[in-house]
């Protein structure tokens, strides 16, 4: 019989003061908020950490897009995020369209009854961007 590994993934949502991160393995099939990082200069060791502790298989990034599909000053932002993921991790970064995650977030969390805070806005949208990213590439649903 062979083992079955579960995979593990990584979802950022980039900011410029804080980064929204989200956890998902193929074995649950569920994507879920874990943290925001502060985006200081602190943020590669805290990024190393996680890589350390979760060891993903590839890493998505959201970009935001503009609602006219043009690239902002912060999809340029979230570029540049990415390709600093790959010179530091070495693993696989994937990204996806993540226009409107934060207000889809901050949808979810107005459902729950517990007070809503940034971080819980930032890694609930992380948690989304990760299922939009999954989902297209039919990763949860196998």
């Amino acid at each position: 019989m062979e083992n079955f590994r579960p995979t593990c993934f990584l979802g950022f949502d980039y900011g410029d003061k804080r980064i929204g991160i989200a956890t998902a393995e193929t074995l649950t099939r569920s994507a879920t908020p874990l943290m925001q990082i502060e985006n200081n200069s602190d943020v590669w060791k805290a990024i190393e950490k996680l890589i350390n502790q979760w060891k993903p298989e590839a890493l998505i990034v959201g970009l935001p897009m503009s609602m006219d599909d043009t690239e902002s000053a912060q999809t340029k932002k979230a570029r540049r995020f990415v390709k600093q993921l790959e010179v530091h991790t070495k693993l696989p970064v994937h990204t996806i369209d993540e226009r409107l995650s934060s207000r889809e977030a901050r949808s979810r969390l107005g459902e729950s009854s517990r007070k809503t805070t940034k971080a819980d806005i930032n890694s609930v949208a992380a948690q989304i961007i990760l299922e939009t990213w999954l989902t297209s590439k039919q990763i949860l649903t196998h």
